[in-house]
């Protein structure tokens, strides 16, 4: 069974073709820049790379050059795109639909109804979903919730101190994001430590970022509540932030509501904070430069990663493993030691040497830390894809 799974951000289209016997990577491919002059491609068939340059103006143009990819007589590693047995989807936001679910004409009025709270993520997939709904009816598509990881969550740490029905009626709740690389934590420390008994807080650090706590393999609490723009602070988005400045911000810039909103979604975060760009290894330049907003925005990012940390390890009773995923947390050395600063008196101690060293699955705290301290690669793919092959056999 060869399963499809895309990966697609506000403008980038990621993808990997699965053969779930062996669960093996066949092919792997994406498009960055979607929407500018020049986008660029590649694809990765056997551990051959092609990178080429190319217009797409858009995802549904991404998603017809992702088939042309595989398909390509050559280069290509597929026949026909009908050996697809399925196409999988890390899809945000469902709406009253969560879990792992077909794609149905009614699931996708659902997420257009969610698309004001995921705008940078929904609007993508529901034009990919209904592209390839037109063009291969034939292939089943499933789209894995993000938020289902996290439907074990407690009542205490899902629910906003506002009117209860606003949560009932509009679903106004935390519901937690990033569910496929905290269920990839869960599922591969339990692994390698051999236990399904551990108390875990997952640090998924990168464009976008969130902590999760994790008990027994389930989700207990996590940082980002009703939308992905909330928790830490993102590369573009703002985290957490008090909405009775909005009206005041409107007042101050002039703009409507929905232009402050789109400023939070979009020119915030570590962007905002720099004054540089999102990305992490630009501010961190930046910082070390002597940019003094640059280095108050890594600050910004250390310490609201640092409270999360402090409030899971209270609402756990302590961690068996930390571990950190993502971009930033598999690649960012520096980034790992500033959470970790000064944490002895709670039994967290890194290993400065191995934290440097560290490459792939990388143990990274001394031997007489309370938790161990882990670097984990995430595996959001191939989680979907198991979810995919179980919802296709039933």
């Amino acid at each position: 069974m060869k399963i499809l799974v895309a990966n697609l951000g506000s403008t980038s289209f990621k993808y990997q073709l699965l053969d779930m016997d062996g669960e093996r990577q066949v092919a792997r491919g994406g498009i960055e820049r979607i929407g500018s002059p020049e986008s660029r491609c590649f694809v990765d068939v056997g551990g051959k790379r092609r990178e080429m340059a190319l217009s797409v103006p858009d995802h549904a143009v991404a998603v017809r050059q992702c088939l042309a990819q595989l398909t390509d007589p050559e280069h290509g590693c597929l026949k026909d795109p009908g050996e697809v047995s399925a196409i999988g989807f890390k899809a945000v936001h469902g709406g009253a639909y969560d879990g792992v679910r077909r794609v149905s004409r009614e699931l996708l009025d659902s997420m257009v109804e969610m698309s004001d709270v995921a705008p940078a993520h929904n609007p993508p997939y529901i034009t990919a979903m209904r592209l390839l709904n037109e063009k291969l009816p034939e292939i089943p598509l499933v789209a894995a919730f993000e938020t289902d990881f996290h439907r074990t969550i407690p009542d205490r740490n899902r629910y906003y101190a506002v009117p209860y029905e606003w949560a009932e009626k509009a679903r106004i709740r935390r519901w937690g994001y990033h569910g496929a690389s905290h269920r990839w934590i869960a599922t591969r420390t339990a692994e390698l430590m051999g236990r399904n008994d551990l108390r875990i807080i997952s640090c998924h650090l990168g464009g976008s970022s969130s902590l999760c706590a994790i008990r027994n393999g389930q989700s207990v609490a996590n940082s980002l509540g009703l939308s992905p723009q909330t928790g830490l602070p993102h590369n573009n988005r703002v985290g957490d932030f008090d909405p009775f400045a909005l009206p005041l911000l409107m007042k101050h810039t002039g703009k409507s509501l929905a232009e402050v909103l789109k400023m939070l979604a979009t020119e915030s975060g570590l962007k905002g904070l720099s004054g540089t760009s999102g990305d992490l290894r630009d501010v961190a330049d930046a910082a070390e430069k002597g940019n003094p907003r640059a280095r108050l925005a890594l600050d910004v990012f250390a310490s609201s990663t640092r409270h999360y940390l402090g409030a899971y390890l209270v609402e756990l009773g302590g961690a068996d493993v930390i571990v950190f995923t993502g971009g930033i947390g598999e690649n960012r050395a520096h980034f790992r030691a500033a959470v970790c600063r000064d944490l002895a008196e709670l039994g967290i101690v890194l290993d400065a040497e191995a934290n440097e060293k560290a490459r792939g699955e990388s143990k990274i705290s001394v031997g007489e830390s309370r938790p161990q301290i882990w670097v984990i690669p995430t595996n959001e793919e191939l989680i979907v894809a198991r979810l995919a092959k179980q919802l296709l056999e039933g």
